[in-house]
């Protein structure tokens, strides 16, 4: 794993633990962003999510030849 790969993972958590928080907040009811913020962050947090290890896992694969 290159240091370009470990970012990238730590970024795909981050946005992912970022969609599960966010799904919590919308399902309590009261989001403290509201509800408006809460969605675009976490329709925001998916597909970056999905980017970022894709990524990840592309420069992987190009440095493992």
């Amino acid at each position: 794993m290159t240091p370009k790969s470990g970012i990238l993972l730590l970024l795909s958590c981050v946005s992912a633990i970022a969609a599960v928080g966010c799904v919590f907040e919308l399902s309590s009811g009261q989001p403290e962003l509201g509800s408006t913020t809460t969605t675009a962050i976490l329709l925001g947090s998916i597909p970056l999510t999905a980017l970022f290890f894709w990524i990840a896992v592309q420069d992987t694969r190009a440095n493992m030849k």
